[in-house]
């Protein structure tokens, strides 16, 4: 008995047939009935990018350029601090430092971002590295759209500036501030 249902089993099967297999195709840029512009290609939709190919998005700019794709503006600065919160301040710090709280958990302490280095290099370099990743730092493309990655490095420019400003750029009442602020500390 177990003998013909199997061999019923294996007729059974052998009688499907794979309708995806046998469905109509076009051979690539043949003429075509169904669309209205006779073609059988379609165009990408507006905005796609070809995966893998970075370089073609507006907003990629190379590891060594200097040049900042977005106007900088109060709303592209407070996204930035909000975004940077979320990402990057478990490990880099509220200022930027690298005084995470992920580094007192016994990993790798990241570089400041008030070391000389990265205060002179380009926003090229925080846009690769917030890409691709860096070290121990992981890449963050599936994570942070472009347009986010840049708010982000809008904001560490700022961290960095907050935190080096000479104090002869400093109005007379702002160095008074500091003065008091100090010696509340």
């Amino acid at each position: 008995m177990r003998v013909f249902a199997a061999m019923a089993a294996c007729a059974a099967i052998a009688g499907c047939q794979q309708q995806m297999g046998v469905q109509p195709r076009y051979k690539p840029l043949a003429k075509s009935d169904y669309f209205a512009d006779g073609l059988s290609a379609r165009q990408p939709v507006a905005g796609t990018l070809p995966q893998g190919r970075i370089e073609l998005d507006p907003l990629y700019v190379p590891g060594t350029s200097n040049t900042f794709p977005l106007p900088l503006t109060p709303e592209l600065l407070a996204r930035g601090r909000e975004r940077y919160n979320i990402f990057c301040t478990p490990c880099h710090g509220q200022i930027g430092d690298g005084n995470g709280f992920i580094p007192t958990r016994g990993f790798r302490r990241p570089p400041t971002f008030h070391s000389d280095r990265l205060r002179n290099a380009p926003v090229g370099h925080f846009f690769d590295v917030v890409t691709n990743g860096f070290g121990a730092m992981p890449d963050y493309a599936s994570q942070i759209p472009p347009r986010d990655r840049w708010a982000i490095i809008a904001y560490i420019r700022a961290l960095q500036l907050s935190q080096s400003v000479p104090a002869a750029r400093l109005s007379a009442e702002e160095r008074a501030n500091l003065g008091q602020e100090n010696a509340a500390k």
